[in-house]
């Protein structure tokens, strides 16, 4: 079974909460509440996120508060963030956005369709890296016990280890390729697209390592992080 992913959206007013998630519901993935940016810095202690919808009007801490706390945090710094802001004060106050770290920047009322799709790019993104990171464990495992092997068998389970492993990995880059190639029809955002294209760079060290794996090539092929 394959694990949602969780979205946090973060505004003191339930009813845009109540409007996210009926908007959102539609991705079939975990939406979690938070109604200050306290609640929402307290979540992100214990919880992975693939992407935050971050509302910037919020009594006490802001949003751009919340959010230069969140890319302070070791943990939480590369996780997507999306303002949504009810007013708009001309390009001072968007560029604050994106200095505070903001991947995208959505005044209200915005298109449900435009967000969902957004949102669902970083979605995707974050699964692949979510399998991309399964790959490179296994890859781990398999390089440690590499030196280990003694008989018949045990290289006979490596070599069934390594066609899986394999296997899974094409499987991840066919479906990286086809979300680059959709980034790129859609004209999407610099940031997502620049996400993409780490994901790839991940991808193509990591096929790189398991090619080392393979018989008469060695195994000292590190594994990226």
């Amino acid at each position: 079974m394959v694990q949602k992913a969780k979205i946090l959206l973060v505004d003191d007013r339930p009813e845009n909460l109540l409007a996210l998630e009926a908007i959102l519901s539609a991705l079939d993935q975990t939406l979690v509440r938070a109604s200050s940016g306290e609640e929402a810095l307290k979540a992100l202690l214990t919880d992975d996120f693939a992407v935050i919808l971050l509302d910037v009007q919020m009594p006490g801490m802001d949003g751009f508060e919340t959010a230069a706390h969140i890319k302070r945090r070791e943990r939480t710094r590369d996780i997507p963030i999306i303002f949504l802001t009810a007013i708009n004060h001309g390009p001072h106050h968007t560029f604050r956005g994106y200095a505070a770290g903001a991947v995208d920047y959505i005044s209200k009322p915005f298109d449900p369709w435009v967000l969902r799709a957004k949102v669902s790019v970083f979605v995707d993104l974050y699964m692949k890296n979510c399998q991309l990171k399964e790959q490179a464990a296994l890859l781990r495992l398999q390089l440690e016990g590499g030196g280990k092997e003694g008989g018949t068998g045990e290289g006979k389970e490596s070599a069934g280890l390594l066609a899986e492993l394999s296997a899974r990995l094409a499987a991840v880059e066919e479906q990286a390729e086809a979300l680059s190639k959709q980034l790129d029809d859609e004209s999407a955002d610099a940031a997502a697209v620049a996400t993409a294209a780490h994901l790839e760079r991940k991808l193509t060290g990591l096929r790189r390592a398991l090619d080392a794996l393979e018989p008469g090539t060695g195994s000292g092929a590190s594994v990226p992080s």
